[in-house]
């Protein structure tokens, strides 16, 4: 999809001639960019690895979004649990109930109204389990992403039209603009204005 609106065209400073797939297609870089599906809500699964502790952990796609009915950005989530870690003390006690109460390595469903979550950072504070064992790992289903679509977001695609058009080996009125070739030349046409307009967008620790 077009992150600008056809109607939008001439307000966003580019010219009324301009076509659909100008703008289909820089917002596809965009989204390379971005290293994301979609700029828009999109539902994400994610496993991430907690750290020494295990009660906090970090989010990918920012920012966080909650979709009614859910009362929470996070849907659903699960946490696996671990015995202590190198330099970690656990006690007998709660070593041995998670010995009798749990297969190390097994999953426990959290509840999500538990969690404390901030949808700038993606930060997810998990809920402290009944015996204080640790987690290892978080399996989050969460919604991120922006609906309606940001001026920030309409200003960058319109920008990456208008670097693209000024493109001599682009701007060739007879043939159409394709993905590939935007591509090839994102370097020139994803300038430092687009890429700070982009930056609260970019996926975290992936790729």
């Amino acid at each position: 999809m077009g992150y600008l609106d056809p109607t939008e065209y001439v307000a966003y400073g580019l010219t009324a001639e301009t076509t659909d797939d100008w703008v289909t297609t820089a917002s596809a870089l965009m989204e390379s960019y971005c290293r994301r599906p979609s700029l828009l809500v999109t539902t994400y699964t994610e496993r991430v690895r907690l750290g020494c502790g295990g009660q906090v952990a970090r989010l990918s796609y920012l920012p966080l979004a909650t979709v009614a009915p859910a009362t929470s950005a996070v849907v659903s989530a699960r946490a696996r649990l671990g015995f202590a870690g190198r330099g970690e003390m656990l006690d007998a006690f709660r070593e041995q109930v998670l010995r009798t109460f749990s297969a190390p390595g097994s999953w426990t469903t959290l509840d999500v109204s538990g969690m404390d979550v901030d949808v700038t950072t993606g930060e997810v504070r998990l809920p402290v389990n009944f015996f204080g064992l640790r987690y290892t790992d978080l399996e989050a289903t969460y919604t991120a992403g922006v609906l309606p679509v940001p001026a920030a977001l309409k200003v960058a695609c319109a920008q990456i039209v208008r670097n693209a058009q000024a493109t001599p080996a682009l701007n060739v009125k007879s043939s159409k603009v394709d993905r590939l070739q935007m591509q090839y030349f994102s370097g020139s046409l994803l300038d430092e204005q687009v890429k700070a307009l982009l930056r609260p967008y970019v996926a975290e620790r992936l790729g």
